[in-house]
């Protein structure tokens, strides 16, 4: 009897996933072709897939003997010329921030996953939290900026991690997709269209000849185009600060200043291009919520049952958390007399919320070790600050 021949394809149509798996499947769609590293609750699971679809679509799955290695062969895999990814929560997140550092250093483009839950130290493994979030924009020594996605829904796991694998081949920077357990669990419908309607983008190749590559001479929006070994061009890349040859220059004031600067500003000169919210009712609101990731759908039930009291809510879900979006709500700040923010962690992002809104009052919601928040509690604080 002659054996089943293997799917070499992306999936498509319409299928009930959970986080986890949909996530696995938004990285092939991407592009992902390799895929190290270690098994860790609540993101197990993308492993597990990753592990029996790498082989299906011609790519490479490797798992590691930590998280330290499970990046450190991402980075390698992203210099080979594929697209990698890697999945943890935030013990292994931990693991990882020496090589988030290099990874930035070398600019090399790469997708870090992480199913958020309960800590510190080993904590709650099968429970939820958005306690990474500071250790995702600050968790590496040095000056840097990141890019963070945080999706609210299985479908957006799918989606954003494709997002995650574009901004990362456009910026040559790390990316992070942020999700917590609920999310990461969680099952729900998803609609996967046909691998040729999928937007990916490939990193920018050099126009020039293997003698005139500078591996880190950046183009107009402060990226190098990027060689990958095997390609003929000769080139040395280190976590040590060097000129655009790649040369080390460790005791170079103007090379560490030019580089670490082009290194941000790549980033934040592009704010406008790369972050994505959705706002809900904040038109003509006198109290926002600011909330993401499962929260953001409590939020949003919410402020619907505020408005049907006569309480002039309005939601502004943040999809990218970093870079954070400080213009729009220092802006929304000057439309509202309060913005609450319901965060499971004993506060994180509000004090980003809190520094942008200035003087406008700014009201922490928190809940740690239990389930998410419920609407009737988020109401609860829109009567508060409403009084």
């Amino acid at each position: 009897m002659g054996m089943k021949k293997k799917s070499r394809s992306v999936l498509s149509g319409v299928h009930f996933l959970s986080g986890d798996l949909a996530c696995a499947e938004g990285a092939i769609a991407a592009g992902c072709r390799f895929f190290g590293g270690y098994p860790i609750t609540p993101a197990t699971e993308i492993a597990e897939r990753m592990a029996r679809r790498m082989p299906e679509v011609e790519g490479i799955y490797v798992q590691m003997e930590d998280e330290i290695g499970a990046i450190a062969a991402v980075i390698g895999a992203s210099y080979a010329g594929k697209k990698a990814m890697t999945a943890t929560s935030g013990p292994g997140f931990s693991l990882m921030q020496e090589n988030i550092g290099l990874a930035v250093m070398t600019e090399a483009p790469l997708v870090i996953v992480d199913i958020m839950r309960g800590g510190p130290s080993t904590g709650q493994p099968t429970m939820p939290g958005q306690q990474d979030v500071m250790q995702a924009k600050w968790g590496s020594h040095g000056d840097y900026e990141i890019i963070a996605l945080t999706p609210s829904s299985v479908q957006e796991m799918f989606d954003l991690t494709i997002e995650c694998f574009n901004l990362s081949e456009i910026y040559r920077v790390p990316v992070m997709l942020l999700a917590d357990e609920i999310i990461g669990h969680m099952w729900e419908r998803v609609e996967i269209p046909p691998a040729k309607e999928i937007a990916t983008i490939n990193r920018k190749k050099p126009d020039v000849s293997p003698n005139e590559y500078l591996p880190f001479k950046p183009d107009q929006n402060l990226v190098p185009p990027m060689a990958c070994f095997g390609e003929g061009y000769h080139f040395h890349a280190t976590g040590l600060t060097h000129d655009e040859t790649g040369t080390p220059k460790t005791v170079s004031i103007e090379e560490q200043s030019k580089l670490v600067k082009r290194l941000c500003e790549k980033i934040r000169k592009n704010v406008d291009k790369i972050v994505k919210v959705e706002e809900v009712m904040l038109e003509d609101a006198d109290v926002a919520v600011l909330a993401y990731g499962i929260t953001s759908r409590a939020a949003l039930s919410a402020v619907r049952k505020a408005r049907s009291i006569g309480i002039k809510a309005g939601l502004l879900r943040l999809i990218t958390i970093w870079p954070f979006p400080e213009k729009l709500v220092a802006n929304i700040a000057q439309q509202v007399q309060a913005i609450i923010v319901p965060e499971m962690n004993c506060g994180q992002l509000v004090r980003e919320v809190e520094r942008a809104a200035k003087t406008t009052a700014v009201s922490l919601l928190s809940k740690l070790g239990e389930d998410p928040h419920r609407p009737i509690e988020i109401v609860k604080a829109l009567r508060k600050v409403t009084k």
